[in-house]
């Protein structure tokens, strides 16, 4: 299928602006300002375009909850793209940025607001000069800033950049550190669209999710919803990685199956060096792993569910029969550890002891009660943690355990005696000091 999104692949020079617009570039926008911002929401919203950061949430219905009597109003961009295996956001900003700017300035105009931000992971400060550059070219032909296309409608869009922290990629802890406080998520409510970025009502969006936008107001809702599911329209691009004979992004319609992006000739083309595949990681480092029986479920936001996984942002971590799964478990909450904020006790806590124990069973120093209490510790993180970053860290330890128990007894098994011998060792040395 012709590219929607990742354009530039077909298009040479697509991130320059009279290249963009000379292949429908800003038409999007244009619509909408032609028809007004309750018309634009309501196209959104029969499109269903659900969010591409991996929620799903319907962007029409968030950008509905925004009081249209608010005096100051912003929209925020996510580029914080620090989800383990995910790049898809990094290409559309450095190949096709004026489709996401077009897109964000369409959500602008819709709720109201004239100020956009886009906020980028901290390591991106290279990608960051491609979406500069073409603000600036926006500026000096007029097409950002006063009176927009000659409407009347007056926006200006800033980027910012972040220090590296996976946890403002939630948007909360994002909004935080865009405004010069810690990098940690606030309780909700207020939800960022009563009380959001300097306490005003703010969207937030994903760059893939904005990128969908513009053609949608060009085209219609109901040439959308053509493309995909019935609870998942549009198309998706999937960040393929891991032990694949052909890893990059990959623009596809959702509902085609897991199994045909991995070994379909014109996307993965199967395992590397031709070995087994053994597991796959559907949402980079924050899904339930899953097993061969899953990979004839569509891509979609709800294709998993069956099998206790999601879709999330669509990063594809592909593992062969080589692979550790006891070893992979344990650099994923490693992760996790080091990324939580520490803002909540039993994300801090849960990830530092999973780490701790993994680590002991990894190298040999565990028992069969560690596993036992990887699993009690990971389920009593569950739905007690401020954002999801804690509930993301139980998954790679609870689906591991699920679907490779054999892995871990192996591991425990292989402990060494003087382990035991240090460990009874231990209270006697104590009270002698003592």
């Amino acid at each position: 299928m012709a590219h929607m999104l990742l354009r530039h692949r077909e298009i040479e020079n697509l991130h320059l602006l009279d290249i963009y617009r000379r292949h429908g570039g800003y038409e999007g926008l244009q619509k909408a300002l032609e028809m007004g911002p309750q018309e634009t929401l309501n196209v959104v919203k029969k499109a269903n375009v659900r969010g591409r950061g991996g929620a799903g949430f319907p962007a029409g219905i968030k950008w509905g909850f925004i009081p249209q009597d608010a005096p100051v109003k912003y929209v925020v961009v996510n580029a914080d793209e620090s989800e383990t295996g995910t790049f898809k956001d990094r290409e559309l900003l450095e190949g096709n940025p004026h489709q996401v700017i077009e897109g964000a300035l369409i959500a602008a105009f819709a709720v109201g607001a004239e100020l956009v931000y886009c906020y980028f992971r901290g390591e991106f400060l290279q990608v960051g000069e491609h979406f500069e550059q073409a603000l600036r070219d926006l500026r000096q032909n007029g097409l950002l800033g006063e009176n927009i296309l000659g409407s009347g409608f007056n926006c200006q869009v800033y980027s910012s950049y972040g220090a590296g922290a996976y946890i403002c990629g939630e948007e909360t802890a994002l909004l935080a550190s865009l405004q010069g406080d810690l990098g940690q998520p606030w309780s909700k409510p207020p939800f960022p669209a009563q009380a959001g970025l300097y306490g005003k009502p703010t969207v937030v969006n994903n760059v893939e999710t904005l990128a969908n936008i513009p053609p949608i107001l060009v085209n219609g809702a109901e040439w959308y919803l053509q493309m995909g599911t019935e609870d998942s329209p549009g198309p998706k691009i999937v960040c393929l990685s891991g032990h694949v004979k052909r890893p990059g992004n990959y623009e596809v319609p959702m509902g085609i199956t897991y199994r045909e992006l991995i070994f379909g000739e014109q996307y993965g083309g199967g395992m590397l060096n031709d070995n087994a595949f053994k597991a796959l990681l559907p949402s980079g480092g924050s899904g339930p792993v899953v097993t061969e029986e899953a990979l004839d479920a569509p891509l979609s936001f709800d294709g998993l569910k069956p099998y206790d996984s999601l879709m999330g942002s669509a990063s594809m971590i592909v593992m062969d029969e080589t692979t550790d799964m006891v070893w992979a478990a344990w650099k994923m909450i490693d992760f996790f550890r080091h990324e939580s904020c520490g803002k909540c006790t039993p994300c801090r806590e849960g990830t530092y002891w999973l780490e701790r124990v993994m680590n002991n069973v990894y190298h040999g120093r565990g028992t069969e009660k560690d596993i036992a209490l990887l699993e009690s510790v990971a389920k009593n993180m569950q739905g007690k943690c401020l954002c999801a970053l804690g509930e993301f860290a139980t998954s790679p330890i609870l689906s591991t355990i699920r679907h490779f128990l054999d892995e871990y007894k192996a591991k425990v098994r292989s402990r060494p005696a003087s382990a035991d011998a240090e460990m009874e060792a231990a209270p006697q040395a104590a009270a002698v000091a003592g």
